[in-house]
């Protein structure tokens, strides 16, 4: 088990901007804030009482805070899981507006605010996402360990791991989402889940998920669309634009957390099993995805597959960066074929293999450097700003 040494997230200048901090329950917002706000005030909607008093008069926000004291404060004003009173919003615009204060506004989900049509503050609140732990915020990571525990950090600092991740399913990812009236059927859903962890990177199939759960595409789709909004997955687009090959169309998902993801499965991988690799690329994605978060909003991440089943799991920023993940302790070149046929469609900048591997290495076809990577250095790089 490995410490936190530190969280990458920043947020713009709170004196002069607000900020929607988006992110899956338990990945460390509110306890960021605590540590890094506070002196600000909490409405903590999460609290029964206040959750009541607003959702009741959702006006109180102005009527509390619109003194010329509280306008020319320093702090901004955190309203905690703001997605429960969607109405809150139109009092932060006012205040925004009319008296020039400053709010942080976290959520753990976008479906009330999307499917209520909530203002959103049309720009006048930046975004920023808390992932789970990352390569840089801990002291160290032991690949079979995390596939195990995950990143979310209660669940990577605990001595009973699986009870923890048990104790969350339960809490957040059913009877949460059943409070909130999202779904009536309870043991479908939990069945669904299971599922759609056990599928969590392949190409999504609506009609084959609904098949193995019992219910129809449409209520599958339905469920992915709920695990998107409460962010705890997410679809990687395929890269389709393709000089001389049929591309395949078809989106994948995955679930936020690789532990949560194998927890769900019922699967524990061991090296050397698919299982363990599936869970090392889901882990490399899950890096991908937090290097976006707090380096490079912009970053675009894909994969590449042809209809004939040449596939390249990630490609990232329009072929600056190709990545093909390997668990394995010594790559072949038939292992980088795949690279090689993205070449032959067109250049990449950097092709990498990211392997256990224990030095790094190159290969060479007719399009240049392959470089196998052990995973650690793969990270050191990317963390560095040495591929983007």
């Amino acid at each position: 088990m490995g410490k936190i040494v530190l969280r990458l997230l920043t947020l713009p200048d709170t004196k002069k901007h607000s900020a929607f901090l988006w992110g899956p329950r338990r990945t460390g917002k509110t306890f960021w804030i605590r540590h890094n706000l506070a002196d600000a005030p909490v409405i903590d909607l999460l609290r029964t009482d206040t959750f009541a008093e607003y959702g009741a008069r959702p006006a109180l926000l102005r009527e509390r805070y619109m003194s010329a004291a509280l306008a020319r404060s320093d702090t901004p004003i955190v309203i905690d899981e703001v997605q429960k009173v969607p109405a809150l919003l139109d009092e932060v615009h006012w205040l925004i507006e009319n008296r020039g204060l400053t709010f942080v506004l976290t959520g753990s989900s976008v479906r009330k605010l999307r499917r209520g049509h909530a203002n959103l503050l049309a720009g006048r609140a930046r975004r920023r996402e808390m992932r789970p732990l990352c390569y840089p915020e801990v002291d160290s990571i032991d690949l079979e360990d995390i596939v195990i525990r995950g990143l979310l950090p209660p669940h990577f600092l605990s001595d009973e791991p699986v009870e923890d991740i048990r104790a969350y399913v339960h809490d957040y990812l059913r009877e949460e989402i059943v409070a909130e009236g999202l779904i009536s059927n309870l043991p479908v859903f939990a069945e669904f889940l299971r599922v759609a962890a056990l599928t969590s990177s392949e190409l999504l199939n609506y009609t084959n998920v609904a098949r193995e759960v019992g219910v129809s595409a449409k209520v599958v789709r339905s469920y992915f669309e709920i695990l998107e909004d409460t962010l705890l997955g997410f679809r990687l687009a395929p890269w389709t634009r393709s000089r001389n090959r049929r591309m395949i169309l078809t989106p994948k998902f995955y679930l936020f957390d690789v532990g949560i993801s194998n927890y769900l499965s019922r699967r524990a991988p061991r090296a050397g099993t698919p299982e363990f690799g599936k869970s090392l690329e889901h882990y490399i994605l899950m890096e991908l995805m937090a290097f976006k978060a707090y380096r490079m909003p912009e970053t675009e991440i894909r994969y590449w597959r042809t209809s004939t089943g040449r596939e390249v799991d990630f490609l990232v920023n329009d072929r600056e960066l190709a990545i093909e993940v390997k668990a394995s302790a010594r790559v072949h070149e038939t292992d980088a074929r795949n690279l090689s046929a993205l070449a032959d469609d067109g250049r990449v900048k950097r092709r990498i293999v990211v392997c256990l591997e224990e030095q790094r290495r190159e290969l060479r076809d007719a399009h240049g450097s392959i470089w196998l990577m052990p995973w650690r250095e793969f990270l050191d790089g990317l963390w560095s700003g040495d591929y983007l």
